[in-house]
């Protein structure tokens, strides 16, 4: 089965088995969207999902108390890819583009990206270049000029001084 991670959970809130997760997708009420996520290989049905700032509030069926969801502080919740929403054009899953070689315009590999940070304004792609330095390159359609999922490809536009 392959996943992709939804999020961490962080603390219990209440009494009553709710804790709250730091959601890893960029639209948290995506949550709503879904019955279920795996926690520790179980499928666990969402029972209600509520936000709080840049957090959300998850109560899954089986954890009843403060207790079983204190244990579960700094586990992933997962959801099978099968179960995904349908993406917005334009629009990628980070576990999908981590690996991806980067190649420039003219088609000379450029890096490999490493880890992609979300910021407030625009995500930042951290390449690593064959040296083994890295740089950070903003996810924005002026530099990113194409995705190929299935060849593992991601092609960008390189500025002076940008590498």
């Amino acid at each position: 089965m392959e996943t992709i991670k939804l999020g961490m959970i962080t603390a219990p809130q209440g009494i009553k088995g709710e804790f709250r997760v730091l959601p890893y997708t960029d639209e948290p009420t995506r949550f709503e969207e879904i019955d279920a996520v795996l926690l520790d290989g179980q499928k666990r049905r969402i029972e209600n999902v509520w936000y709080r700032p840049n957090m959300v509030i998850l109560k899954l069926e089986g954890i009843d108390d403060r207790n079983a969801a204190e244990k579960l502080r700094n586990k992933e919740l997962l959801l099978d890819k099968k179960d995904l929403w349908k993406q917005p054009e334009d629009t990628f899953f980070i576990d999908d583009l981590v690996g991806c070689l980067v190649i420039d315009t003219n088609k000379e590999a450029v890096g490999i990206l490493q880890q992609i940070h979300s910021r407030p304004a625009q995500d930042l792609f951290e390449i690593e270049k064959p040296d083994g330095t890295t740089f950070l390159l903003p996810a924005v359609k002026e530099f990113i000029k194409g995705v190929d999922l299935e060849n593992k490809i991601i092609q960008i536009q390189v500025i002076e001084g940008l590498v």
